[in-house]
């Protein structure tokens, strides 16, 4: 269901309906979905004795074996206080512990965007999708691959806002490498903040960083707001395998601390950061989440908190990471098990895969890893949308390429409806044995929302295909980055709440020399 009117327009037609239906297709539109409600049920494939088993052994891990809280004393004496048994910096968790402090955290909650139509709510049978995050790289059909710039950054949250089923803005869509380390995060901050209304990430990298994530969001949305509402998600990795360092943990303690979601999330690649069988990782990664999500709660109990799996497997000859696999499948539908037993929302899935370019490769791992996110259960997808190479690079065709196919999710999500125009009876009355459906009038009440249709992909005769260039997907993907970020206009925002944080960036700027490590 959209929620956003639609804005813009185009000339108007001066035909019948066919000139009025090509006006409607090209006229610049804003509309975003809502967040998917699934009426699906999620698939799982782990029974209740391997449900125990996994738990027991989880566990099992933090008790004997325990976590290391590297470089963070503060951690050490909350878990002192706690009554985990701490040992230099590893931290022993008693049985019961980390499970009875997550039950603190909320099962869901809404994520405030600064256009109310574009709240997203996580948790439940919700699924909000929102872009890759992180590479360094991007990639383009004319460019091709090299370092990002915060032209790139601002061009993606554009196109991320010009995306009709995105939900979010996301976070680091790509790595700003032309900007100092130490500042980047405010001009990418920015960027979410005035390009988009749509919800977006805070800054993780330093627990500074993450403490001006909050005092924008302040100025944004004012402090009363935001101290009493959710209005960032933030990526927290852990180290896998067990550790936690006082980076990550610290930037963790500012968004409990104020209220604001973290993802807590391990990074995994199985075979080098985990067993390499399924059972043995998913142990792993329920230990990670449990102590993760517990801390959050030792810092603020009822912080609101995603819990996230981000397992990839290894290709054994090359070492290299791959995507789409079954054992990827296998653990990331196991992993939702677990977590929807927490009482938590759960983080995991995406567009992922190894190709180097938004080819075939790209489109059959993406596929796979997309379609396991929805019946995973998952409730916050992060790289929906961009991911190239293994998480290197964003690419711009495979931005827009997977943008188009998140609207199947969409549909898929929706199940069978059987209300009476489901069951279509008046239709087949109307037409009877040996006629055709489209003409009856069951046809045309529904013909404009009865299928999922492509902005994207070609599906016009041979004849048609070949006159235009005998395009293949990349090279419509690229005419529609080109029509996106033309027909791209900025949602409204206060002049005076604008001016004010330009000021706090350029002021924090001033502050500090630049630095590029």
């Amino acid at each position: 269901m959209d929620v956003a009117a639609e804005q813009g327009g185009g000339r108007r037609a001066r035909g019948g309906g066919g000139g009025a239906r090509r006006a409607e297709r090209t006229a610049v539109s804003f509309e975003t979905a809502r967040f998917i409600e699934r009426n699906i049920p999620n698939f799982e494939i782990l029974n209740e004795e391997a449900l125990q088993i996994i738990e027991h052994n989880a566990e099992t891990v933090l008790e004997e074996i325990g976590v290391n809280f590297v470089e963070n004393p503060a951690a050490l004496e909350r878990w002192k206080a706690a009554g985990a048994d701490v040992k230099g910096e590893r931290v022993h968790i008693p049985r019961g512990l980390a499970r009875k402090l997550v039950s603190t955290a909320p099962k869901s909650f809404t994520q405030h965007a600064r256009n109310p139509a574009r709240n997203v709510e996580i948790g439940g049978r919700n699924l909000v999708l929102a872009p890759v995050y992180g590479p360094p790289f991007v990639r383009d059909a004319e460019g091709g691959r090299r370092y990002a710039t915060i032209e790139d950054f601002r061009n993606f949250v554009k196109l991320a806002y010009m995306s009709k089923w995105l939900h979010h803005s996301g976070g680091t869509v790509c790595e700003p490498t032309d900007v100092p380390v130490n500042k980047r995060h405010l001009d990418m901050l920015l960027a979410h903040m005035t390009l988009s209304d749509k919800p977006y990430m805070g800054s993780v990298t330093e627990p500074s960083r993450a403490a001006d994530s909050v005092a924008m969001s302040k100025i944004l949305f004012g402090d009363d707001f935001v101290d009493r509402n959710t209005v960032m998600t933030s990526l927290i990795n852990i180290n896998s395998p067990m550790t936690f360092d006082g980076i990550m943990m610290g930037a963790l303690e500012v968004y409990a601390e104020a209220n604001q979601a973290a993802i807590v999330s391990p990074f995994i690649v199985g075979g080098a950061m985990a067993p390499v069988t399924v059972a043995g990782t998913l142990t792993q990664v329920l230990a990670e989440i449990l102590a993760g999500v517990s801390y959050s709660q030792l810092v603020r109990a009822g912080a609101p908190v995603i819990a996230g799996a981000f397992v990839t497997s290894i290709d054994m000859n090359s070492g290299a990471p791959t995507f789409g696999t079954p054992e990827a499948s296998h653990i990331t539908y196991g992993a939702g098990q677990l977590v929807r037993r927490l009482g938590l929302p759960y983080r995991s899935a995406g567009a992922f895969c190894g190709s180097k370019l938004p080819d075939a490769q790209a489109a059959y791992e993406s596929a796979n890893s997309l379609n396991m996110g929805l019946l995973s259960g998952v409730n916050f997808m992060l790289h929906a949308c961009g991911w190239l190479e293994g998480g290197l690079v964003s690419s711009y065709e495979k931005f827009v390429m997977d943008a188009d196919q998140l609207g199947t999710l969409h549909h898929l999500a929706k199940g069978v409806s059987l209300d009476e125009n489901g069951q279509g009876m008046d239709a087949i009355r109307e037409v009877g044995p040996g006629g055709h459906y489209l003409g009856c009038a069951h046809t045309q009440a529904n013909f404009k929302s009865a299928f999922w249709r492509t902005d994207l992909l070609d599906y016009k005769p041979y004849e048609t295909w070949e006159e235009e260039g005998a395009r293949d997907t990349q090279a419509l993907a690229s005419l529609r980055v080109k029509k996106l970020l033309a027909d791209y206009q900025a949602p409204e925002l206060d002049p005076a709440k604008k001016e004010e944080l330009e000021a706090f960036v350029a002021r924090r700027k001033s502050e500090m020399p630049d630095a590029f490590i």
